[in-house]
C-alpha cells in the first residue's frame, strides 16, 4: 500500500454496502451533534433491517424497573443457555432497535432465547454507566440460576468483555460460558499496529475511536474499562473472537485472543479478509460478511452447547 493510499477491500459486496452506508451516514458524522449522530445512525440500521425470520417471539420490559431489554424467542430452541447480546455504537448511538434484525437472526440460528440490552448512552451519560446496566442485566439471568453467553460487537464488544473480567475479579465467572467478542474495542494503543495502518480505513476511521473514547470517559487505568489491561486473564470462559481486516480495531482482537491462547483459555479467532468495521450489517449483500456471520452463529452455538449442524452453521 502505497502512501497517503486510503485502505480499501476488493469484494463486490462489501463494496455495495460501503457505498450504501455513506448515503446514509457521512465519513465525518461525528463531527455532527449528538441528535443528528444518532438520527442518522437510525435510518441507517432501518435500511439493513430485514424482516425476524419465522417464528421468533418478542417482547419488550425492564430490569431492576430502569433498563430495558427486548427478548428474542426462537421457534425451535435447542438449549437452556440464555445469550445476552450488547450492541454497538461507540457508546453514542444504538438502541434495541439499531440491533433488532441482527439479534433475531442470532437468536434463530442458535436455537436459543437471547436477551438485548438498551444501556444508558453517553454522553448524557458517561462511564460506568453503560457496564452498570449490562451488568445488573446479566446478574438477574445468574442470579437466576442461568447460565449465560455473552456476546457484543465493536463497543458492546468492549462491555461485553468487561462484563467477563469483571465476574472474574469478583469469582463469579462460572456463570458465564461463553463470551462472543465481534471486531471488539479493548482499549489498544492508538499510535500502533492497525490504529496507524488503518487509520483510515472505510466506515470507522482511529481518530473516531480517539472520539468515543473521549465522549465515554472512562478511566485509562481500568481493565473491566480496557480489558487488554487484565493483568492475568486465566479463568475467563472461552471466547470467539472475530475481527476484519479493514478495521483500525482490528489488533485489539488479534492481541486479546493471543492473550487468551497464552494463558490457556479456550479461544477461537477469526479474521475476515475482505470486512470493515460493521459488516454485520452487510450480510445479506456480501459473500464475506455471510460468512462470517454464520461462522459467528456457529461459535454461539458451539459455546451455548446447541447443535451447530444445522446447514450453513458448521
Amino acid at each position: 500500500m502505497t502512501a497517503g493510499t486510503k485502505p480499501m477491500p476488493s469484494e463486490e459486496g462489501i463494496l455495495a454496502f460501503l457505498e450504501k452506508c455513506d448515503a446514509f451516514y457521512p465519513a465525518d458524522a461525528v463531527d455532527a451533534s449528538i441528535g443528528q449522530q444518532r438520527q442518522w445512525y437510525n435510518a441507517l440500521c432501518a435500511e439493513f433491517s430485514p424482516a425476524h425470520p419465522e417464528g421468533v417471539v418478542t417482547d419488550d420490559f425492564l430490569i431492576d424497573n430502569r433498563i430495558p431489554v427486548r427478548r428474542y424467542r426462537p421457534s425451535r430452541p435447542r438449549t437452556a443457555v440464555r445469550l445476552l447480546y450488547l450492541h454497538g455504537g461507540g457508546f453514542v448511538v444504538g438502541s434495541l432497535d439499531s440491533h433488532d434484525s441482527i439479534c433475531a437472526e442470532i437468536a434463530d440460528a442458535v436455537g436459543a432465547e437471547l436477551t438485548a440490552v438498551d444501556y444508558r448512552l453517553a454522553p448524557e451519560h458517561v462511564w460506568p454507566a453503560q457496564h452498570e446496566d449490562c451488568l445488573a442485566v446479566l446478574r438477574s439471568f445468574v442470579q437466576a440460576g442461568e447460565k449465560v453467553v455473552v456476546i457484543g460487537d465493536s463497543a458492546g464488544g468492549n462491555l461485553a468483555a468487561g462484563l467477563c473480567v469483571r465476574a472474574l475479579q469478583e469469582g463469579w465467572s462460572r456463570a458465564i460460558i461463553g463470551q462472543a467478542l465481534i471486531y471488539p474495542a479493548l482499549g489498544g494503543d492508538l499510535r500502533t499496529g492497525s490504529y496507524d495502518e488503518m487509520a483510515e480505513a472505510p466506515g470507522l476511521s482511529t481518530s473516531d475511536v480517539r472520539y468515543y473514547r473521549e465522549v465515554l470517559q472512562a478511566p485509562g487505568d481500568d481493565a473491566v474499562a480496557h480489558p487488554l489491561l487484565t493483568e492475568d486473564v486465566a479463568g475467563l470462559p472461552p471466547t470467539f473472537i472475530t475481527v476484519a481486516r479493514f478495521d483500525p480495531l482490528r489488533d485489539d482482537g488479534r492481541d486479546y485472543a493471543a492473550r487468551l491462547a497464552k494463558a490457556g483459555v479456550e479461544v477461537w479467532f477469526r479474521e475476515e479478509p475482505q470486512m470493515v468495521h460493521a459488516w454485520l450489517r452487510a450480510r445479506h449483500m456480501s459473500e464475506g460478511a455471510r460468512a462470517g456471520f454464520a461462522a459467528l452463529c456457529g461459535a454461539v452455538s458451539r459455546l451455548a452447547g446447541a447443535d451447530a449442524a444445522r446447514k450453513g452453521l458448521a
